[in-house]
């Protein structure tokens, strides 16, 4: 087996020559595996070294001390943007926006495409991008007490992410309720719905999303790629038409709401507040008591 990583460690990548199958792993667990642009794009030339080796048929996707990934780091959340054109001070212009997202979501939609067996060990929290991730994987193990959902629909709006994604993998149901409510709920709540190819108990993600690529790396190479290039095929024309563009066209609009009086507004919040209690102040300020009823 080798072993490497990225510039800074915060992205393993290692290889199973006998078996066939690479491991990607999240590494940044002091701030539970969130990712920066650098992170993303560590992430994105590893899964190219997988595409391009003939010899590997299945990639591991999966986060360093058993959590998968908070998603985007908030703790720079319009820095992704970088400063652009725009002053000191002022927000990126729209067209900035555009082009980063742009960009932002080839990453994911290279993901959601990519030519070999994707498996998710996914443990811990799956939110935001981690969440997308998660979802976008061709075969997930997850624990039934994994924290899964797109917190930051709260302060940017709903319409971010892969939509068409979202409705294809959840249900419309779902999907509507998690995007317009920023829920957070646990994996286990939605096993009945098979979102996931298998829901466990925490402590055995690891070996059963071990067991499902072994499994997948057995298939002829050759046979896996066709095959997902007509999965790809099939929802292109089934269930992601437009997607490509609605997915970065809507989040580079939803980054650059107005928010009137009363509404939270995370960004200034965490200027004002810090990042910790500014999440504090957010969970505050969206929590609604449920009905005691029979």
């Amino acid at each position: 087996m080798t072993t490497s990583g990225g510039a800074d460690d915060r992205v393993l990548f290692e290889v199973d020559a006998d078996e066939r199958i690479a491991t990607i792993t999240l590494n940044n667990a002091a701030q539970r595996n969130s990712y920066d642009a650098a992170m993303r794009d560590e992430i994105a030339r590893c899964l190219d070294r997988v595409a391009d080796d003939d010899d590997l048929t299945v990639v591991i996707l999966r986060g360093a001390d058993d959590v998968f990934s908070t998603g985007a780091d908030m703790n720079n959340a319009y820095g992704w943007y970088g400063s652009g054109d725009a002053a000191p001070g002022r927000r990126p212009s729209q067209r900035r926006r555009l082009a980063v997202d742009r960009k932002s979501f080839g990453f994911y939609h290279n993901l959601m495409g990519f030519p070999k067996v994707t498996v998710g060990e996914i443990n811990g929290y799956a939110l935001g991008g981690g969440f997308e991730m998660a979802l976008m994987a061709d075969i997930s193990v997850i624990g039934r007490d994994t924290r899964i959902g797109m917190p930051a629909t709260r302060f940017l709006g709903p319409a971010l992410g892969s939509l068409h994604m979202f409705f294809h993998r959840l249900g419309p149901v779902l999907a509507r309720r998690m995007l317009l409510t920023g829920d957070i709920i646990e994996a286990g709540d939605v096993e009945h719905l098979g979102v996931f190819t298998e829901t466990c108990g925490g402590g055995a993600v690891t070996a059963r999303a071990r067991y499902w690529a072994e499994k997948a790396a057995k298939m002829p190479a050759d046979g896996v790629v066709i095959a997902k290039e007509a999965f790809r095929l099939v929802e292109q024309s089934q269930a992601y038409q437009g997607e490509e563009v609605a997915s970065y066209l809507f989040h580079a609009y939803g980054t650059n709401l107005q928010f009137a009086p009363g509404e939270f507004n995370f960004v200034k919040t965490r200027a004002q507040h810090g990042t910790k209690e500014a999440f504090r102040l957010r969970d505050a300020h969206f929590h609604v008591d449920e009905p005691d009823v029979e």
